[in-house]
């Protein structure tokens, strides 16, 4: 095998793993029914409830990267026919709509612009002209865009309807608040490999008593057998049934990684990311350039940041990628080549990232002819990280 560098993952994931996490990684393997694995097992499932702010029973790590768990909250909660809102302002509302389809569901839309949130009124519209609806979607943070949604608004709509909530925190969890149970919701997902600064590998979900009792109800099996809870939940119960060989190590990983989310504090984890991009932000603004999203509905973890005119993407990535090792992502979607995806995510969320990553994009950009007063972007995170 190749020689790995050693990179600053700064782009929409994954992010930079901890050494931490990966010396718990290369820890011997136990069997996957071995009693030992389970005992971890049990305290991955704690630390997740802790993480996403719930009680439910079932919160549990899937094998499969943060799309995998999508499937399994939809393929899980949805039978064909079934009719499911799914709520689009990005990339992975699309793909949600996308999976919601292939279960076989009448997918309704609610749909802002790229770079904006849904709004609670175009919610409120979808409930009322559909009441038979399963279940509402929506993301919680748009990697694709760096939009945060609001949601205890758009959770009170989904109780006055009847309507299971369903949301992705692919992006948000560990990092951005996020109260699971405070907020109604019913079943979310998320990556091992955004804010938890976890290798990819595993989602975790979490569902809900209602969204339990919906799945008890099915009057048809859950078309994925490997994605089916009501057979997964057994090997993560009390009866350990066997149903498929986990990723061992993988779950020593999430383990550790979610240790560190607790040691930290989750309160203080969400005020470090949000500081660390109120001083990204300045350091942008004070170079001259513009965010897509507007400031109440910025994403902590994952910022994106204009491209301006007469700038190449590739030029810009590709340098910061070569002469510093930081790797930064490009726009995806209808936003490709006109936005750079900056993660914030985990341990990338401090100072020394923040600081380090916009002394070579003054670099980078300097060089490629863009006008900045060198420095400026440094100055201006320095002065939110010291308080002035």
């Amino acid at each position: 095998m190749k020689e790995v560098p050693e990179l600053m993952l700064m782009g929409p994931g994954p992010s930079t793993v901890p050494s931490r996490v990966l010396r718990a990684m290369s820890k011997p393997t136990l069997g996957h029914l071995d009693p030992r694995f389970i005992e971890i097992m049990g305290e991955t499932m704690d630390l997740l409830r802790y993480v996403f702010q719930t009680k439910n029973e079932v919160t549990l790590p899937m094998s499969g990267t943060g799309s995998a768990g999508m499937e399994t909250v939809l393929v899980n909660l949805l039978e064909p026919g079934d009719k499911a809102i799914i709520c689009i302002c990005g990339a992975f509302g699309l793909r949600m709509a996308d999976i919601a389809e292939r279960c076989g569901a009448r997918v309704v839309k609610v749909e802002s612009p790229w770079g904006y949130p849904i709004y609670p009124d175009d919610v409120q519209k979808a409930l009322a002209k559909n009441p038979d609806a399963r279940l509402l979607a929506i993301v919680h943070a748009e990697t694709s865009t760096g939009v945060l949604q609001p949601l205890q608004e758009i959770s009170r709509l989904c109780k006055k309807y009847g309507v299971l909530l369903v949301v992705d925190t692919v992006t948000s969890l560990g990092g951005v608040e996020f109260r699971c149970d405070e907020w109604g919701v019913d079943a979310a997902y998320s990556g091992t490999q955004k804010c938890l600064n976890c290798p990819p590998g595993l989602s975790p979900v979490t569902f809900s008593p209602a969204a339990l009792e919906r799945l008890e109800k099915r009057k048809s099996k859950v078309s994925s057998w490997y994605l089916d809870m009501t057979m997964i939940r057994r090997y993560w119960g009390q009866e350990r049934f066997y149903h498929h060989t986990a990723p061992v190590n993988m779950i020593y990983a999430l383990n550790e990684a979610l240790q560190i989310v607790k040691e930290e504090g989750l309160e203080n984890r969400w005020a470090r990311h949000r500081q660390s991009q109120k001083a990204f932000i300045a350091g942008i603004k004070a170079m001259g350039l513009d965010m897509l999203v507007d400031e109440p509905y910025r994403l902590p973890s994952l910022n994106t940041v204009k491209i301006p005119d007469g700038i190449d993407d590739a030029k810009v990535r590709g340098a910061l990628l070569k002469e510093y090792n930081i790797e930064i992502g490009g726009g995806l979607g209808e936003l490709k080549g006109k936005v750079w995806r900056i993660g914030l995510m985990g341990n990338n969320a401090r100072k020394r990232n923040v600081i380090w990553l916009l002394s070579a994009l003054e670099d980078v950009l300097s060089r490629l002819g863009y006008n900045l007063e060198r420095g400026s972007g440094v100055k201006a995170a320095s002065l939110i990280y010291e308080g002035t």
